[in-house]
Order: C-alpha cells, then sequence, then structure tokens
C-alpha cells in the first residue's frame, strides 16, 4: 500500500506541475476547469490559509449527485470564508479533487488531496468511491469526514475516517418498517447495479430485515433499457419494487415507470433524493418514496439564504439541475463544512493530526439535526425523514419521519 500511495502521489504532483506550466485552470480553491463543479467563491490571500480538501465527483454517475453536495459546502465557505484558530484568523480554502465516481479514479483522486496538504477531507458521494479512497487517506493520517456514504465498511478498519449521516444497515431497516406500515409489504423486488457496493450492500440489508419475500435482480453497468426489470416486477405481482440507485440509473427507471403507468410503489434510498429524479415522475401517477437526510422547510434560514446565493450564481444553479430545490445532499455538505470548522477550532492547529485527534469528540448542531461520533467515527441518528413525489407540482412533500426501535 505504501508503495502504491507513493507512486499515486508521484503522478498527481507530476500532474499539477504540468498543469501549472500551461497555465491552465485557476486557484484550487475552484474546482477544475470544465468539472461543472466550480462556483464563485471566496478568494483567499496572505500567509493564513488553511486547506480543506473535498473528495467529490464531478464527473460519472454520481456526478449529479456530488455536484449538489459540493454547493452544500460552498455556500458555506462563502458564508463563512474564515475561521479563528488559536488567536489566528485563517482564510479557509476548498481544494477539490474529482474521484470521478468510480473505484479506479478514486485512489488518485485521494493522493492529490494528500499531496495538497489539506489539513482534514471532505467527502465523498457514494459510497464505493468512499472506501477506495478510504485507505489512501489511512495511510497518509489525513481525516476525512463522510458527508453521505452511508455503507457501514467505510469507517469499519478505519481510524482516519468519520462522517455525519446514517448508515445503510439503518436506512434500509426504515424503508422495510415504512413499506409495512404503508403498504403493508409482503412481497418486495429488489434492483441494484451489479457490483455496486451500495447498492448491493443497501438491498442485502433490506433482505435481512424484511419478513416477506424478496426477489432479486442485478444490472449490468451502462444499463440503459429498464423494461425487462420492471415488467418482472409487475409479473411477480410484488407489493413494493426498492431500488437504491445512483441517480442517473434512477432517472431512466422513474422515467419508464411513468410511461409503463406502473402503479407499484417505488422506494428509493438517499441518492433517488435529487431534483433530476423528481422531474423524471413530473405529470404521472408513479408513485415514489425516498429516504433521506433533510426535508426543505427544516431550516428556514439555511434554505432562504441558499435559493437567493444559487439565484445569483448561474453556475450554480446550473449544478443544482436548474432550479432551486435544496436536496437533502447540499444540507448535508453545509453541515458538514462546519463540523470541518469545529474541528480545526477544537484542534487548535490547523496540523492534520492535531485534527484527527479532535474530531471524535466534536459535537455540532447543524440543519440536518445534532452530530456527533460513536468509537466508529460514525454518525449517531436515530431518524430518517421519507419524502414522496408530488408529481402534479414537481415538489418533493414530507410524508413521515420514520425511526427504528
Amino acid at each position: 500500500m505504501k508503495k502504491f500511495l507513493a507512486c499515486v502521489l508521484s503522478a498527481s504532483m507530476m500532474l499539477g506541475l504540468l498543469a501549472g506550466c500551461a497555465g491552465a485552470g485557476s486557484s484550487s480553491g475552484n474546482a477544475p476547469a470544465g468539472s461543472g463543479a466550480a462556483v464563485s467563491t471566496p478568494a483567499v490571500s496572505g500567509d493564513n490559509v488553511l486547506k480543506i480538501g473535498v473528495f467529490e465527483p464531478s464527473t460519472g454517475d454520481s456526478a449529479s449527485g456530488g455536484k449538489k453536495e459540493m454547493l452544500g459546502m460552498q455556500y458555506a465557505n462563502k458564508e463563512t470564508p474564515t475561521v479563528d484558530i488559536g488567536g489566528t484568523t485563517y482564510n479557509v480554502e476548498l481544494v477539490y479533487a474529482d474521484n470521478g465516481s468510480t473505484t479506479d479514479k478514486a485512489p488518485t483522486a485521494a493522493a492529490e488531496l494528500v499531496s495538497k496538504d489539506v489539513s482534514l477531507v471532505l467527502g465523498s458521494y457514494g459510497s464505493s468511491v468512499a472506501m477506495a479512497g478510504g485507505p489512501v487517506f489511512d495511510e497518509a493520517g489525513l481525516a476525512a469526514i463522510g458527508v453521505t456514504c452511508t455503507n457501514p465498511n467505510i469507517t469499519a478498519g478505519n481510524d482516519y475516517y468519520f462522517r455525519i449521516c446514517f448508515l445503510d444497515n439503518f436506512q434500509a431497516q426504515v424503508l422495510v418498517n415504512f413499506a409495512k406500515d404503508k403498504f403493508s409489504a409482503q412481497k418486495a423486488y429488489c434492483l441494484g447495479e451489479l457490483g455496486n457496493e451500495y447498492d448491493q450492500g443497501l438491498i442485502a440489508f433490506f433482505e435481512q430485515n424484511f419478513d416477506g419475500e424478496v426477489i432479486k435482480d442485478s444490472f449490468p453497468t451502462n444499463t440503459s433499457d429498464f423494461t425487462t426489470y420492471l415488467n418482472k416486477a409487475v409479473a411477480e405481482d410484488v407489493d413494493v419494487i426498492f431500488c437504491p440507485v445512483s441517480i442517473a440509473y434512477a432517472t431512466q427507471i422513474v422515467g419508464l415507470a411513468a410511461s409503463m403507468g406502473l402503479d407499484i410503489p417505488l422506494l428509493g434510498s438517499d441518492t433517488l433524493d435529487s431534483n433530476v429524479v423528481l422531474e423524471a415522475a413530473q405529470g404521472s401517477n408513479v408513485q415514489l418514496y425516498v429516504s433521506t437526510f433533510y426535508q426543505e422547510g427544516g431550516s428556514p434560514e439555511f434554505d432562504e439564504g441558499f435559493k437567493a446565493w444559487l439565484s445569483e450564481d448561474s453556475t450554480a444553479m446550473t449544478n443544482n439541475g436548474g432550479n432551486d430545490t435544496i436536496a437533502a445532499v447540499t444540507a448535508m455538505g453545509y453541515d458538514a463544512y462546519y463540523v470541518a470548522l469545529e474541528a480545526l477550532k477544537a484542534a487548535g492547529s490547523t496540523d492534520k493530526a492535531a485534527v484527527k485527534a479532535a474530531l471524535p469528540d466534536v459535537t455540532y448542531t447543524g440543519v440536518s439535526g445534532s452530530i456527533a461520533f460513536d468509537e466508529q467515527g460514525d454518525a449517531i441518528r436515530d431518524t430518517a425523514y421519507i419524502k414522496t413525489a408530488d408529481t402534479a407540482n414537481n415538489a418533493w412533500t414530507l410524508e413521515t419521519v420514520q425511526t427504528v426501535e
């Protein structure tokens, strides 16, 4: 692993030098040119600058979710661009590395952040890339705060990965309980991408907790026609369909369900909480329910400020899907930024080792609720929101607040 990290770091630094010689891009406080992640961020100057790494996908299947998660961080950085640490005021610079939504690109992106001397890292949207990049952070002694990466294996065996979101075993139990309470479900059809640890992990947890019959299918990467799968769900006469997939696939599945006139309720995980997925159901009779971390209206002050910022920044609006609907991952990205500031203040230093040592005891009350860490570095959470798609008005509405006993 050490040899691998050294090679990746060397390659990353060489690429950085080449980019600098070519005069490409802007300061590291902005996302890479052409990535779609960059928005107007406060300029930083002077000697007192601390860097927070942003390990997120701005390309690939998870780019839509990654951009929305970054928007929360970018808005928070615009709102609070400085932090006082040990009597010194520092400008906070966000340093971006695109993990490309893939496990083969994630280690290189992680190594890039290590090479840029960041104090800690935020991200990623997507559990698979977090697990792929995690060993690099671990090896470098650099703490990372997962924002909405929910697979339990991310923090298992990695002392340097923390997270502020609930876990997939909890999320699956919440959705099972909801399926029983809402639909008296006894037969479920589960559909996920083949080899995707997020999808398959959630399906496994759902099956473990569901006391009825479960029928499962996995589709190959880059599948673009889901007709066979939805027809099978209809033929099997299932009560619910559970599809914890990426936004790219969810949009296709929901759109197809709408065109088919499917009357089986679709249950989705946090990845489906997207205005892009919502728009795929617009004007149809699709019954779509998703578990998530935040419901718009939970913090009116945050909602109002964020929407005003979006209206002033066309790139930010584009990265939000072209409208001002607030995704839960955006609220979580916002909270993650402030948790990072709390860790830096508690450390009394920008040194990565001091920040890591301070993180376990950090507590923070954000727009998504109270945040604290358990011994594993996981968030202590006991509640999830269930939203439903109001297809007539193209809006998410709160269905219920679900807990697990």
